[in-house]
């Protein structure tokens, strides 16, 4: 930990703190004022602590990001923020960690879905806010958690009634615009019983060094479905911290897809709770080059029994770059008839690219079906040489396994703009010669 750091945050804290959303609600400064107490205690994570072992954050540490305590929509480039506003959905858009009505679209969202920034939700639903907020992230759990929970300027706050199936997705658009800046969100989604939704969150920023932080708590209640994507394509000096906690009620259905292409340095972290037969699927996709470092930690609590998870995580790390997969399953005694299922798979196109992966199941009741399987290596020579025996060049047969190895995470994507989205991010960062694109 960097005690120091923490210091200077928090005496930056002090001047934009009379800013920030909630100052007339008492149990919220108290929150806050709890969470910068555990951050100036702490400090930044630290690789001496397990849950960081291999990750580093002390380049965050060199600087001070500042947030912003305005909204600066007009300085937002029109053609480049329409490049990332997908088809077909309700977009929910915020600019440097504050949420813009005049950016976003929300013409003909049903009545009776709640979505607002969190600011107005503090201001006309104060008890609603006040009965999930930290409900599912642990400001305990480590610092940066603390730290969004003191910092965060706004975010966004959604709520779908029950029995109600959204026809399209709600896009959470997060943009960073600015050299230092800090975009320090934090967000709430609630899906009430037997409601249906899809929400895709979206992190873009300028070709800068700035800081993200951002904590999205999920519930989902009894026999609802929800779906939630995350691509994060920040600019490659960029730091990144994306917490999403999810908590299933019983008979919950959630899926997570996890696409992480951006950031000098970037941490993504998912867990979720299940409750009884609820069910729960984690996709994830990180590609490296450079000097990047991706690190993706989950964790999912089996509480209950008959509940059912599976996980799929896949890498592809190439110049120096570092990604790293922490997954943890953890069976409850009372989870009885468990049924889970964790696999990692990591491709190396360098020899000075790194993988460091690091599944654990923890099984504290008797009658379970568990399992967990990891592989870190290159390109089969033997595929290489059976697509050259079929006239394919070198370089091209091993462009064509890379894509077909990554490209099994893009086709879980069913919303066709997001699926399209996330192919260019793909081919944007690996050769491409020899690779047509409606292959994919």
């Amino acid at each position: 930990m960097n005690t120091a750091t923490a210091s200077r945050y928090a005496a930056e804290y002090q001047t934009i703190a009379p800013k920030l959303p909630g100052q007339s609600l008492p149990w919220l400064q108290t929150l806050r004022a709890k969470a910068l107490e555990q951050f100036s205690a702490m400090g930044f994570p630290s690789p001496r602590e397990e849950e960081w072992r291999y990750t580093n954050v002390s380049g965050i540490e060199k600087k001070l990001f500042v947030p912003s305590a305005d909204l600066t929509a007009g300085d937002v480039n029109a053609e480049w923020l329409k490049s990332y506003q997908l088809q077909d959905t309700w977009v929910l858009v915020l600019v440097n960690g504050h949420f813009s009505a005049e950016l976003s679209v929300l013409d003909g969202l049903p009545e009776g879905v709640s979505v607002m920034g969190m600011a107005d939700a503090l201001a006309k639903q104060p008890d609603k806010v006040e009965k999930y907020l930290g409900a599912a992230a642990d400001q305990a759990e480590h610092s940066f958690i603390a730290f969004n929970t003191a910092w965060f300027t706004d975010g966004l706050f959604v709520h779908v009634p029950a029995k109600l199936v959204l026809d399209k997705p709600i896009q959470l658009l997060h943009i960073v615009n600015g050299a230092d800046a800090m975009a320090t969100t934090r967000n709430i989604i609630i899906t009430d019983e037997m409601a249906e939704v899809k929400v895709i969150e979206t992190f873009i920023g300028n070709d800068s060094a700035y800081l993200t932080a951002a904590v999205t708590e999920v519930f989902v209640e009894q026999n609802a479905d929800l779906t939630l994507y995350k691509m994060q394509s920040e600019s490659e000096k960029a730091y990144h911290f994306g917490g999403s906690y999810i908590k299933q009620a019983r008979d919950a259905r959630f899926t997570h897809h996890n696409f992480a292409f951006g950031g000098l340095l970037a941490r993504s972290d998912v867990h979720v709770d299940l409750d009884h037969a609820s069910e729960c699927e984690l996709n994830g996709l990180y590609l490296g080059i450079k000097r990047q470092h991706i690190d993706n930690h989950t964790r999912i609590n089996h509480l209950k029994p008959y509940a059912i998870s599976r996980e799929l995580y896949k890498g592809v790390l190439d110049d120096r770059a570092r990604g790293v997969f922490q997954g943890r399953v953890i069976v409850a005694v009372d989870a009885q008839k468990t049924d889970s299922q964790m696999n990692n798979r990591n491709l190396l196109l360098s020899d000075d690219a790194e993988a460091d992966t690091k599944p654990q199941l923890e099984i504290y009741a008797d009658d379970v079906k568990c399992g967990h399987g990891v592989t870190v290596g290159q390109l089969d020579e033997k595929s290489i040489f059976y697509l050259q025996s079929r006239c394919v060049d070198e370089e091209t047969a091993r462009n064509m396994l890379t894509f077909a190895f990554a490209n099994e995470m893009v086709d879980k994507v069913k919303i066709k703009s997001l699926h399209d989205m996330v192919l260019e991010q793909v081919l944007a960062r690996f050769p491409q010669e020899g690779v047509n694109k409606e292959w994919l």
